[in-house]
């Protein structure tokens, strides 16, 4: 994969916080704010780390509707809104890498579409570099995201990204009758 132009790490304390990143970047990738739609995004995490979640919130966000179903035994699952496609793919289940290759799925990787990858790691390098990887990692009840640019659009993306304001933790209540 080629060097990395930008990287940004939030902490997401639950999966509203999830839902939220990924709300954020829904209008970035489906064109107009940053320039035109399409997008590629890698999406690596252990099992549970929240890259389907973080999926389904995205599509959400870009006006998909009705049931988005996770592609972990189809391989993919498409939709479409107006002229614009989403690809959603996962290579969890291939244990060569190159069954990405041919199951066709290079044709889906063009500049007018939405593509996202989970389990990129399972295609060893023969991906080309997303716009935007999107790491997930536990951490404590919540997740660490690391998103790193590889293209001048991710890096756009990431700047147009806001982090979540810090929680305070809340002000312990004075006990009843206390001055």
């Amino acid at each position: 994969m080629s060097a990395p132009l930008c990287s940004l790490t939030l902490h997401l304390p639950d999966e509203a916080a999830t839902e939220a990143l990924a709300r954020q970047l829904a209008p970035l990738v489906s064109g107009g704010q940053t320039g035109p739609a399409g997008a590629c995004i890698h999406l690596q995490g252990d099992l549970g780390a929240g890259k389907t979640a973080f999926t389904r919130a995205l599509l959400r966000g870009c006006g998909i509707t009705g049931r988005i179903k996770s592609p972990s035994y189809a391989l993919l699952e498409s939709y479409k809104i107006s002229n614009l496609y989403f690809y959603h793919l996962d290579f969890y289940r291939f244990s060569d890498s190159r069954e990405w290759l041919d199951a066709g799925f290079r044709d889906l990787l063009r500049d007018d579409a939405v593509v996202l990858i989970e389990w990129p790691e399972r295609a060893e390098g023969l991906l080309p570099p997303p716009d935007l990887l999107i790491s997930l990692a536990y951490a404590g009840e919540g997740r660490d995201a690391t998103l790193t640019a590889y293209t001048a659009r991710g890096q756009t993306w990431l700047n147009a990204i806001v982090p979540p304001p810090l929680t305070a933790p809340s002000p312990r209540q004075a006990p009843p009758g206390a001055a």
